[in-house]
């Protein structure tokens, strides 16, 4: 593929957006990192030699951090495009951005343990797994601790703002699964360690909580099948058991596939009868109306039109919009 100016004009507003709005107050490093690739001629074009699905930030810092073992700087990132050029390509072709972080489950609790019990639980782009034991953790929300069912899990630590409806207990869930066009595997030490790289320098306890969670799911993992989210999904609905509340949700994928395809998921969701809450950034759910916000937050919503909150993408704070 030829890249045009107007690919790479695109690639460095994308890399710039990222830096200033994702990054920023949450991982300096990335934060330059970003900034500077979109101002280096030979990083952008690189960037544009790639499918367009392949030219994520995330995905390229990732994919470096792969080869190198630790986290890239520019120099170290112009010397893989100009030196090992094949070699960052490929990692790039075979991976996806699946950043499985499982503290995003303190940000879906407080809208799973509102719907009726039991539940059935169905994640899409459920990467390893890890997103997928919610009532397995334990929790802090400011103080207030819900402790899970497995007590070497890790503890999630979530600042509440403004009516967050925090449940004393955890939800009932009597069957789950995932589904994901990639299946990354906890027991195979390459998926871990590419889970490894998807983190963000400097921010804080995110590695030692990964490996806490790891550890929570190779103990019982749960079920992921390898299928799409179209295609595949009814037929895995099909083996929730009646008796349970079917929820079907996700966090930070909507946004890998086209808008058609969102609204197909959407009428697909429906008409399942399932329940479905989706954690995405602003604008990924078809026609959810938003009110005015800061920055690029999670926007945490039900059926496609209940607006609940809005959450940090890593689940670090979650701040309840719903009465």
């Amino acid at each position: 593929m030829v890249a045009t100016s107007a690919d790479e004009a695109e690639i460095a507003a994308e890399y710039l957006a990222f830096g200033r709005q994702e990054a920023r107050g949450r991982s300096p490093a990335y934060e330059a990192l970003a900034e500077s690739v979109a101002s280096d001629a030979a990083l952008v074009s690189f960037v544009a030699s790639l499918p367009y699905a392949k030219r994520q930030p995330n995905l390229l810092f990732a994919a470096a951090r792969y080869l190198l073992g630790a986290p890239a700087g520019l120099p170290q990132l112009r010397d893989l495009v100009s030196g090992s050029r094949a070699e960052l390509t490929e990692v790039m072709l075979t991976h996806r951005t699946q950043t499985n972080e499982p503290a995003r489950c303190a940000t879906l609790l407080p809208a799973l343990a509102q719907l009726p019990q039991p539940l059935a639980l169905i994640e899409v782009g459920a990467s390893a797994g890890l997103t997928l034991l919610v009532d397995r953790y334990s929790y802090d929300y400011g103080g207030h601790q819900i402790a899970g069912s497995d007590p070497r899990a890790p503890t999630l630590r979530c600042a509440p703002q403004g009516p967050v409806p925090l449940p004393a207990q955890l939800p009932q869930v009597i069957w789950r699964a995932g589904l994901d066009i990639n299946p990354l595997d906890v027991n195979n030490d390459d998926d871990v360690r590419w889970l490894g790289c998807l983190l963000w320098p400097g921010e804080g306890d995110r590695e030692q909580r990964l490996a806490a969670a790891v550890a929570t799911v190779r103990r019982d993992p749960p079920p992921v099948h390898r299928g799409d989210l179209l295609d595949d999904l009814p037929a895995l609905a099909a083996q929730a058991p009646a008796e349970a509340t079917l929820v079907v949700y996700h966090t930070s994928v909507l946004a890998y596939v086209t808008m058609d395809k969102r609204r197909q998921f959407a009428a697909a969701v429906a008409g399942l009868g399932a329940v479905w809450l989706s954690n995405e950034g602003p604008g990924v759910v078809p026609d959810l109306p938003l009110p005015p916000y800061g920055g690029s937050p999670s926007v945490l919503a039900r059926d496609g039109r209940t607006l609940l909150a809005f959450a940090d993408p890593h689940g670090t704070w979650l701040h309840w919009l719903a009465l």
